[in-house]
């Protein structure tokens, strides 16, 4: 499906992350895994994926750095040549209500969650432009939507994505390039695990189909979106919340 495509999957080596990168390289794709921190867990995906004859390469560094986002669209280029679809998926939390949020807790979730995501489109903008086409697909949330109690930051990083999307959306829609979010729901990773089980308990109550998504729920709508058939979708939020937010 993805022969001789090349993509960059920002936090590609955890989670959704790695679900899409799985998914991606097993249809044939080149991906550019990114991560931050953790070589380990990345060099263990590396090589699990490598063993069933896929591409895959890792890259360390920062999206919240606009000079590390360069740098690694530097290196996917001067590996293969080409970036044929961004996938910016890298994301933190740091839950507090406001009135205990600190402005550091504020600016460092937007500063990964958006600002990053603003960093890597804009590195690979001029080589999707000259090349006349490309897929930009921005991961949210269902936060974003609705908002959640202890994650005001959270939920404006990915609120954000949103608007950023419809508006660059329509600057490249006349270069080829689409630019869509895929805002997930509550899915099972090491994220969500993280909440204490009685908190996760009520939450999964409230998802009309009963249960936390997969990884993979969230990677086959990444994936649809970045096929050539799907070259009339740009600007668009696809929800996999499980019914959550409708």
């Amino acid at each position: 499906m993805f022969e001789r495509r090349v993509a960059i999957v920002t936090g590609g080596t955890r989670g959704i992350g790695a679900a899409i990168t799985t998914m991606l390289v097993r249809n044939g794709a080149h991906v550019a895994a990114g991560y931050s921190k953790g070589r380990e867990p990345a060099e263990r995906l590396q090589q699990e994926l490598a063993a069933e004859g896929a591409s895959l390469s890792i890259h360390q560094g920062r999206v919240d750095v606009a000079a590390d986002c360069e740098r690694v669209v530097g290196e996917v280029l001067a590996l293969t040549g080409r970036v044929d679809f961004l996938i910016n998926n890298a994301g933190i939390t740091v839950d507090k209500t406001v009135r205990k949020m600190t402005h550091e807790d504020w600016q460092n979730v937007l500063a990964v969650n958006l600002h990053g995501a603003f960093y890597m489109s804009k590195a690979v903008l001029e080589h999707m432009i000259a090349r006349g086409s490309g897929r930009i697909v921005h991961i949210s949330s269902v936060i974003g939507e609705t908002g959640n109690v202890g994650q005001a930051n959270y939920a404006a990083s990915k609120s954000g994505l949103f608007g950023f999307s419809k508006s660059l959306a329509l600057e490249m829609a006349h270069r080829g390039i689409t630019v869509n979010c895929v805002a997930p729901g509550f899915i099972a990773t090491e994220m969500v695990a993280a909440i204490p089980e009685t908190a996760l308990k009520k939450v999964i109550e409230k998802i009309p189909l009963g249960r936390l998504g997969k990884p993979e729920e969230v990677a086959r709508v990444v994936c649809f979106l970045l096929q050539d058939d799907s070259s009339y979708i740009t600007g668009a939020v696809f929800h996999v919340n499980g019914g959550l937010d409708m």
